[in-house]
């Protein structure tokens, strides 16, 4: 089914709830609370700390979290007590099912405000979102736009500024119990996972920084093994053409991975969602940043405690783009571009293999409950 198709059912019942009459905010308790997005796994998973801010404020309240379907398994344990609810923007049944979720007192849509739409078609009373999307009609639906903070600070905690209140508590990795996973072979001894992937390739390493990383490892008497998607094979047969370590490319379900992160003595990955999901975890995760932001991908106030090390090239010359979701915002600085712009990319080539073995020695040797968030900077 095309996303036509989804457009054609959202739009006409987002219009006829708006002229129904925009009730205002809710007085009264809150019973049902919507988050609406299509965000990717990184992003959704630091949505985390206004779910949790909403559980605060809204202890009684039903919090349903749209997920794209691959991410849906993470909440079964329903941290926050919130329900994922699968959807796919070109899915009718999954549309269908929001629909008969229907009746939000209060719905939030981080990111891209064209959800807004859905939101309201799913019968959400009142929708808060933040200003500045383009372009106009992405917000016609919006009920209450707020301003993006005026100094720098993570994508986490910036979501939770859509909602009044003091900020979450910190980050506990027994806030998020662990989910239902299918079995799997996993490592017999003490190892640690290597995630060589990423969304683009002017995010990741170079395949000779990789392979002195899982040398490195194997003399601490380590077992490196390698994750990666499906599509990503010929990366991980590019640093170890041999097949001396384990591969976990494209083998493991989200629900699997989670379990082989949560084993492993240290997870070193790109500014990738595996790498949000280590954080998640609790394993102590080393994340390399190149075209992206480690202060807006980072652990933020929500994951201070977390064993978490971002390494970067601070203010390097052409993370230079100030444009988060769209939205033109003076502070921000990342790159975005293409590979067609940019054919490789220097901010990783910059990430030296001696500086990140050493951070991984400091990880190795971390109290994963007593952790602090420490930055390397090159």
């Amino acid at each position: 089914m095309s996303r036509l198709a989804t457009r054609a059912r959202v739009i006409p019942r987002a219009l006829a709830n708006c002229f129904m009459g925009r009730t205002g905010p809710p007085e009264g308790p809150v019973k049902r609370v919507l988050i609406a997005h299509h965000l990717l796994l990184g992003d959704t998973l630091m949505l985390s700390p206004l779910i949790a801010k909403l559980r605060a404020i809204h202890p009684l309240a039903e919090i349903d979290l749209l997920t794209q379907p691959a991410f849906a398994g993470l909440y079964s344990g329903r941290p926050w007590g919130v329900r994922a609810l699968p959807w796919a923007p070109s899915d009718i049944p999954s549309l269908q099912s929001i629909f008969a979720a229907s009746h939000y007192d209060l719905a939030f849509v981080p990111g891209d405000n064209r959800y807004s739409w859905l939101a309201r078609a799913a019968g959400a009373r009142w929708v808060v979102a933040h200003g500045g999307d383009r372009p106009g009609w992405k917000n016609f639906m919006v009920d209450e736009l707020r301003p993006f903070r005026s100094t720098a600070a993570a994508w986490g905690d910036i979501v939770a500024d859509l909602i009044d209140g003091p900020p979450p508590a910190a980050y506990r990795p027994s806030d998020w119990p662990a989910p239902a996973a299918e079995p799997f072979e996993r490592p017999a001894d003490a190892y640690a996972v290597l995630h060589v992937g990423a969304s683009t390739p002017l995010k990741r390493w170079r395949a000779p920084r990789w392979l002195g990383i899982a040398e490195g490892l194997e003399r601490r008497g380590i077992t490196p093994v390698f994750l990666a998607g499906a599509d990503e094979k010929p990366v991980v047969r590019e640093i170890d053409p041999y097949g001396r370590w384990r591969s976990y490319a494209g083998r493991l379900a989200l629900e699997q991975v989670w379990h082989l992160l949560a084993g492993a003595r240290v997870l070193l990955a790109p500014d990738t969602g595996i790498a949000h999901l280590g954080r998640v975890i609790g394993v102590p995760t080393v994340a390399l940043f190149g075209p992206g932001s480690s202060i807006i991908c980072g652990a933020g106030d929500f994951w201070r405690a977390s064993p978490y090390w971002p390494v970067t090239m601070p203010e390097f010359i052409c993370r230079d783009q100030t444009i988060l979701f769209n939205r033109d915002i003076e502070w921000v600085r990342r790159c975005g571009r293409s590979t067609g712009e940019c054919t490789q990319a220097r901010c990783m080539d910059g990430i030296g293999l001696a500086v990140v073995d050493g951070i991984i020695e400091k990880a190795l040797h971390s109290v994963r409950s007593n952790s602090r968030v420490q930055s390397a900077s090159l």
